[in-house]
């Protein structure tokens, strides 16, 4: 039979260096024991956490805080540390424990399986921000990502008040069939901020335009982009842009490249637009003499993280030497891939 460690009773320096090296889910479930196990979290930790706060709502009923380094859009849930549930009917709470977040005791449990704790509130986009302001002040960081829906969109604003460093990455989603209004997709476009990627899962409203300039974003992920016009792409200064159900048509196509030989769009490296007609050889008449038809195989990885293969395209090339390949795969997927000074990989 083995006795429990009496963590709170190791002396100063090594306590620090044992929760220097527990997991953030850990911590915060220990910092609910007492004021002094919070205590103790709160003060000698040293080491950063070097992973991003992502606080994520887009369910009306549900919402989490991880600390992760997400793929693909997927959070695993072994990666969260904290959950906000709404209340419901055919579930006892009375049993549970009772711990105090935000003013107010809340009733929790732990997720046994992956070892996180679950909250329960009568709002849990209100438990959210309860959460929020619990974590970042027991780490002494701020949010640095946000999954919002409909429901949640607020959270971009609170979260941009009361924090003096700037969001980093927004995903923004809704999968219900309803289109989105038009002062939801201007404020997404113009004034959520964030500095390195913005994802937009949505429906547009109809007929809808933005006639503004684009923010800087690195990447720019936009699911639905058929309101996307030329005018919107030539002012885009992005490093990845992905657009999903694009009407990008030949002649816009030889605009934009036209627009990147002579300087535009300079920090981009990928584009992918999601297209049905596009003859890339019509393309290529377009811009000669300057085009040359490659048909060798060619893998690409953009800063992103996006894998392409090019299987056959076109290459052009800037004033300063930079190379860009045009290709349209046969699922209809166009991809202009800015290669690097370097060698590009080629099979």
């Amino acid at each position: 039979m083995t006795s429990p460690f009496p963590l709170l009773h190791v002396p100063y320096v090594p306590l620090a260096r044992i929760i220097d090296f527990m997991e953030p889910k850990t911590l915060v479930s220990l910092s609910f024991c007492s004021q002094k196990s919070h205590f103790v979290i709160k003060t000698p930790r040293k080491v950063p956490i070097d992973e991003r706060l992502l606080i994520g709502g887009f369910n009306k009923n549900a919402s989490f805080i991880s600390f992760t380094n997400y793929t693909f859009g997927i959070i695993w849930k072994r990666n969260q540390v904290l959950s906000a549930q709404k209340f419901v009917d055919n579930i006892n709470y009375e049993d549970m424990e009772s711990v105090k977040i935000g003013g107010q005791h809340v009733r929790v449990e732990v997720d046994h399986l992956h070892g996180y704790i679950i909250s329960y509130w009568d709002n849990a986009v209100d438990g959210l921000k309860a959460l929020t302001e619990y974590v970042t002040n027991l780490f002494n960081i701020d949010v640095s990502e946000i999954w919002a829906s409909k429901q949640s969109l607020h959270m971009i604003e609170w979260v941009n008040s009361r924090q003096k460093t700037p969001l980093r990455n927004v995903s923004y989603a809704d999968s219900s069939a309803t289109a989105a209004s038009e002062e939801e997709m201007i404020y997404i476009l113009k004034d959520c901020r964030p500095i390195s990627r913005l994802s937009i899962h949505l429906k547009p409203p109809q007929n809808f335009r933005f006639t503004e300039k684009f923010p800087k974003v690195d990447c720019l992920e936009i699911s639905d982009g058929k309101w996307v016009t030329l005018d919107n792409l030539l002012t885009m200064d992005g490093i990845d842009i992905v657009l999903q159900s694009s009407t990008l048509t030949n002649t816009d196509l030889i605009i934009l490249i036209r627009h990147w030989l002579s300087g535009g769009c300079p920090r981009l490296k990928l584009f992918i637009a999601e297209t049905g007609s596009l003859d890339i050889l019509h393309v290529r008449d377009g811009l000669l003499p300057n085009p040359v038809l490659v048909e060798d195989r060619r893998d690409y990885t953009s800063p992103f993280g996006y894998r392409r293969t090019l299987p056959f395209g076109i290459d052009v090339k800037r004033a300063d030497g930079v190379t860009a390949t045009v290709c349209k795969q046969v699922n209809g997927i166009l991809i202009i891939a800015v290669w690097p000074l370097t060698t590009y990989n080629s099979n």
